[in-house]
């Protein structure tokens, strides 16, 4: 737990650095994240952040309530969920999204760390266990860094607290082929290369035949799972019969 949550800290602190000296022109600049400016990404940061602060401490759907008052509903979409959030809570100063998202920081370690790798934690897919919840944040934090940066015009550098992301992608493949409403594929490899060079394998467990195998950076693996580029746009190779859906479905989030 305490690696993930390190990992954490440091996609945050990437963050901050982007945010610490904007001015409200900065903060109104388009994101990456289309339709979004860089406030509305980091108000939806906040907003997920206090999400995840109520699932850790047992008590999410106050913490839903809270949110969504005077949200209209939406019906089965979580992300137009998340989008009719932001609509509705957006046009607060900047300065108050900025001390709400570092607030939310704070509060989500501390109420993260309170709890033990496997805890099973309530979340808007279903529960999950409390280290994958963490993973989800440091996946969600990256993304919209990146969409952040991309709107500021800064490039950041691909670090190996990525491995997390990568593998969360790998772990949740069943669930991406569910989502999607597709069949369950066969048994899947990732090897990839890390940022700096060294090996990523994620491998089934056992003497498990592994039908199809996914090959290249581990970074573009991320942004592939975390729908920025699409496959083509990238180098990762990947055989076998799931090879394409597997790069067509992987992904990050609920």
């Amino acid at each position: 737990m305490h690696e993930v949550m390190a990992a954490l800290a440091e996609q945050q602190t990437e963050l901050a650095g982007l945010l610490a000296d904007l001015d409200d022109d900065g903060w109104a600049r388009p994101s990456a994240c289309e339709g979004w400016s860089v406030a509305d990404v980091v108000l939806h940061l906040a907003q997920t952040n206090e999400m995840a602060i109520g699932s850790a401490r047992g008590n999410l759907a106050a913490a839903m309530a809270r949110l969504t008052e005077g949200v209209p509903p939406t019906v089965g979409d979580i992300d137009a969920g998340a989008a009719s959030m932001v609509a509705h809570q957006r046009g607060a100063p900047a300065s108050e999204v900025h001390e709400r998202w570092a607030r939310s920081r704070a509060e989500l370690h501390a109420a993260l760390l309170e709890r033990s790798p496997g805890d099973r934690l309530a979340w808007v897919a279903g529960d999950l266990a409390a280290r994958t919840l963490a993973t989800t944040r440091l996946a969600e934090t990256w993304i919209h860094s990146g969409d952040v940066a991309a709107g500021l015009g800064v490039e950041l550098v691909p670090a190996d607290r990525l491995w997390h992301v990568a593998r969360l992608a790998w772990r949740t493949i069943r669930y991406a082929f569910e989502r999607a409403g597709q069949p369950t594929p066969g048994p899947v490899a990732f090897e990839l290369v890390a940022p700096s060079g060294a090996d990523w394998m994620f491998r089934p467990d056992g003497e498990v035949p592994v039908l199809t195998t996914v090959r290249g950076p581990g970074y573009d693996l991320c942004l592939i799972a975390s729908r920025r580029v699409a496959p083509s746009a990238t180098t990762l190779v990947a055989d076998g019969p799931d090879g394409d859906a597997v790069l067509a479905l992987i992904r990050t989030w609920a």
